[in-house]
């Protein structure tokens, strides 16, 4: 629901975002897979430890948890607005209904059930928006009324600009996008603990490719679906008039507009958003559980796998429970998209970085990688702040392209001519800029500041930020002489540089540890491989 709502209060810059993921999933299969697999890691923050040493995998770890713990509750808080705005229910016993569902087949399935009701949830999201397209084309006048209405609306005025203040150019959305992308599927244990579970490397590279392709069409289409929604309220916006209080219930508004009439659609739409928001609650939870299991308990007891199961159950349960208390937070942010990527930017770039730097530099050690993840974060926690300090001070605001509402008669938009044409009704305006300097999502006559630069920069920003910093102290704190190293830690490309002995077998080959190629090995709830857990246990 938040992309159709960008694509409709800012443009189509978007669609950079979404193309970003053409250059990703090359990235992710010959860089960052093949260095999973040839070192049979099932937890990617297992190989942070084989790199660097225990203190960078936990450091990590952590910023996995903080980044989960604030993610958690927008994740299951985004289908709950959208149900109650199509049916009027109470959207915090809806969120209470669909959490619990939720846990409860988390905590018994584990990673089997989080995969299986995936390829359910995929199937029912692509019928859904491709449904939404073609009716809300269908209804705003065809593909050419929909493209020339947005046109004349601004919603195809793309900036190739390389101001990073602007809210969105194409360069800000397709660099934010590579390294958004990065970080939350190549280097996030949610997304790679179902890479890893294939039983061989040439299986992940068909499954990244597949799920790429299927990622680019659902992408696509949603955000389609904001110029669409522009195309059939152009000249007579429902947020003017009041009948919506902020750009994420559009969509909800627009799917009851166009498909309410035909039983059973609108609840389809539903499906769709439930399944995006389960699937991505499910997968956090299963990992998280995981992580904080094998990172932060096990260390401190006897470990069993009966008594992993129960610990991991608990936290699934525990962290459900929080899901649904931060539903009455997030129910207060005015744009779900922009929050999302503002909280994501504090330590992912720093996430990313650090992988990135263990991947391609060899000379860079434990002792770099600590202290280059801690400024990267310090450095981000310090400029968003700061940014949304001059949010809420007025020097940045970020208005959105223009629409009106002098075309609802001739349109015929009666539901929301008729609460235009009441005696009392006082449309709802948006307040000019002051005469003082700001920077605006399209423009900026400040000086320039970090503190302004958009919420698209921010994990580029942090990623840099770890080798600005790591790549001089690496000559500071040299890496041991007499310290071998193991090739299949360095990403492919980098081993053909390096005077060491190269892996003796095929990649494509290379199954995960434990399992037979072609046969998924049996996993606990973090996707951990059973047979790992019982070598560890003697």
């Amino acid at each position: 629901m938040s992309i159709p709502a960008e694509s409709y209060t800012y443009g189509f810059n978007y669609i950079f975002v979404v193309l970003a993921m053409v250059v990703v999933i090359p990235i992710l299969i010959y860089v960052i897979v093949p260095v999973f697999y040839e070192n049979n890691v099932s937890n990617c923050y297992e190989y942070l430890e084989m790199r660097f040493n225990k203190r960078t995998r936990q450091l990590v770890t952590f910023f996995f948890v903080t980044n989960s713990f604030l993610m958690l509750p927008v994740y299951m808080f985004i289908p709950s607005l959208a149900f109650a705005q199509v049916t009027g229910m109470n959207i915090h016993l809806i969120n209470v209904m669909v959490s619990s569902i939720c846990i409860f087949y988390t905590m018994l399935g584990g990673i089997k059930a989080v995969v299986w009701t995936d390829v359910v949830q995929g199937g029912i999201m692509l019928l859904s928006v491709v449904a939404v397209g073609v009716l809300g084309t269908m209804r705003s006048g065809g593909v050419a009324t929909v493209i020339e209405r947005a046109s004349e609306g601004g919603r195809f005025n793309f900036d190739f600009g390389l101001d990073p203040r602007l809210r969105m150019t194409f360069w800000g959305a397709t660099m934010g996008g590579i390294f958004m992308w990065t970080g939350h599927i190549g280097l996030n244990q949610s997304c790679v603990q179902r890479i890893v579970s294939l039983p061989s490397y040439s299986h992940a590279k068909k499954s990244l490719i597949v799920s790429g392709l299927g990622f680019l069409i659902i992408s696509f289409f949603n955000t389609v679906s904001g110029i669409i929604m522009f195309a059939r309220y152009y000249g007579c916006d429902p947020m003017l008039a009041g009948l919506v209080s902020k750009p994420d219930k559009m969509m909800p508004f627009f799917v009851q507009d166009i498909m309410g009439h035909l039983a059973g659609m609108p609840g389809v739409f539903i499906s769709c958003v439930f399944s995006a928001a389960l699937s991505s609650l499910s997968a956090t939870l299963n990992s998280l559980a995981g992580v904080v299991y094998f990172d932060y308990i096990k260390p401190h007891i006897r470990h069993t796998e009966a008594r992993a199961n129960w610990a991991m159950k608990l936290i699934v349960v525990v962290m459900g429970g929080y899901c649904i208390l931060g539903g009455f937070m997030v129910q207060n942010f005015n744009s779900i998209l922009q929050t999302v990527v503002t909280i994501t930017g504090i330590n992912t770039g720093a996430v990313v970085g650090v992988f990135l730097l263990g991947m391609f530099v060899p000379r860079c050690n434990a002792k770099t990688a600590v202290t280059s993840i801690i400024v990267s974060v310090v450095a981000m926690v310090w400029i968003i702040v700061n940014g949304q300090m001059n949010f809420k001070s007025g020097l940045i605001k970020y208005e959105v392209l223009p629409n009106s509402l002098d075309q609802c008669e001739a349109r015929g938009l009666h539901m929301i001519a008729d609460v235009i044409n009441k005696t009392d009704f006082t449309p709802v305006t948006m307040k000019p800029p002051s005469g003082a300097p700001v920077t605006t999502a399209f423009h900026s006559d400040r000086d320039f500041s970090l503190y302004d630069i958009s919420f698209y920069w921010y994990k580029v920003l942090g990623t840099v930020l770890v080798f600005l910093c790591a790549i001089p102290m690496s000559y500071v704190w040299p890496p041991d002489k007499d310290e071998k190293q193991n090739p299949k830690l360095f990403s492919p490309f980098v081993r053909k540089f390096l005077s060491l002995p190269d892996a003796d077998q095929e990649l494509e080959e290379v199954p995960l540890r434990g399992a037979k190629v072609g046969e998924i090995p049996e996993l606990s709830i973090d996707g951990t491989d059973k047979e790992k857990q019982a070598g560890t246990e003697h």
